[in-house]
């Protein structure tokens, strides 16, 4: 914490700013907490404690973002539920049918232990308050994006675009829905917000033909569809992988 002292000089009414100075006051354990606070906020923290310890779901296995190079269980299992969430509020909304998905490996901040999924457990897993956001791009820009994918060879979460890349990380097939990519084509790709603001580099989202809030973030999402679906498997699977000589 900064504290700040401010001085002013006046004349003819006016005020200028001459001098700015500041102190650090280092917050730590010899600030005594105020019981008052204390006991007002006790029965909020005891409700918010209840509701992030309940279980939510339950997991098969242990999955982790490094557990494969171009695609990861937890990886998968993000980009799906977002897709599974997020198609049919898009389809409400626009009578537009979402295209694919794609997040990023950063975002991803913990595993998911074999057991039971508590809400606590997603909230570590997702932190951030990211919401999903619908972008319009034509083929050409889902060309960039396939570009930047191979480049950045990372395992970043994605679903319904398949993508095979060489051994010097070309490509060398992408289809999104198991068809061939039109470059005239309008696509519709989920993602979030801070990936829409150029966030890990990603900057192929601008321009486009379009831009739909879907004022539902991600971790949000990700909580609606293990309560659905009650029990998850995911896999790495073949919809990012690299072919070696």
């Amino acid at each position: 914490m900064l504290n700040f002292l401010v001085f002013f000089s006046c004349k003819k009414k006016n005020f200028h700013i001459t001098t700015i100075k500041g102190k650090q006051i280092e917050i730590n354990d010899s600030i005594q907490d105020k019981i008052e606070i204390e006991d007002f906020i006790a029965p909020f923290r005891v409700h918010i404690e209840k509701d992030l310890d309940s279980i939510i779901a339950y997991a098969m296995g242990t999955y982790s973002k490094s557990d494969g190079d171009f695609n990861t269980a937890i990886g998968n299992f993000m980009a799906d539920a977002i897709y599974d969430q997020a198609a049919p509020v898009f389809n409400r909304r626009t009578g537009n049918n979402l295209d694919m998905v794609l997040l990023n490996h950063g975002g991803i901040r913990s595993i998911i232990s074999k057991g039971d999924i508590r809400m606590r457990n997603v909230y570590e897993l997702m932190p951030f308050e990211n919401k999903i956001v619908v972008i319009a791009l034509k083929g050409r820009q889902i060309d960039s994006m396939i570009s930047f994918l191979c480049r950045s060879r990372k395992a970043n979460p994605i679903s319904k675009l398949k993508l095979t890349i060489d051994s010097e990380f070309n490509p060398i097939e992408a289809s999104i829905n198991g068809e061939k990519i039109n470059t005239e084509r309008i696509y519709y790709v989920a993602t979030n917000d801070y990936l829409y603001n150029n966030g890990d580099n990603m900057r192929f989202f601008r321009p486009n033909d379009g831009y739909f809030d879907l004022n539902y973030k991600v971790r949000n999402a990700l909580i609606d569809y293990l309560k659905q679906v009650d029990t998850i498997n995911p896999v790495s699977d073949d919809r990012f992988t690299q072919i070696k000589k």
